[in-house]
């Protein structure tokens, strides 16, 4: 019983924690505001849900810079699906995080974390009101 009720919820866990990801990067963007030569990033959110359902590990290839290091990878399919946001206008500095998308894509993002939390307290509810019964 407890496998097939973790089976249902697995699609919602990985998107919330994709979600929740999404908003750490969206908020490291707004806090790199000033910083010189920071690029921009974002989630891909379709491509990471995408990649943590399938349990398609994207790896990520570790850089050696000496023959002495060892090679190696680390398993991470929501950083794979990261991307550099477009550059809208350049700053001089080089900065190219834009307040007002990143402002909105911050917004969105938790109205979307909300509606997914509400969704499986509803789901839960329903799954709790079929097991008693009523």
């Amino acid at each position: 019983m407890t496998d097939r009720l973790d089976n249902e919820l697995r699609f919602h866990q990985t998107a919330l924690n994709a979600r929740a990801y999404r908003q750490q990067v969206i908020a490291s963007n707004i806090a790199n505001a000033d910083t010189p030569n920071f690029k921009a990033r974002d989630l891909d959110f379709r491509e990471a849900l995408k990649g943590a359902l399938g349990g398609g590990t994207a790896s990520l290839d570790l850089r050696t810079t000496h023959a002495a290091h060892l090679p190696g990878a680390v398993a991470t399919p929501m950083a794979a699906a990261l991307k550099f946001r477009n550059e809208e206008q350049g700053a001089v500095d080089g900065n190219t995080v834009n307040m007002d998308v990143e402002r909105s894509a911050f917004a969105e993002n938790a109205v979307q974390y909300q509606a997914s939390v509400t969704f499986i307290n509803g789901l839960l509810r329903s799954m709790q009101l079929a097991v008693q019964g009523q």
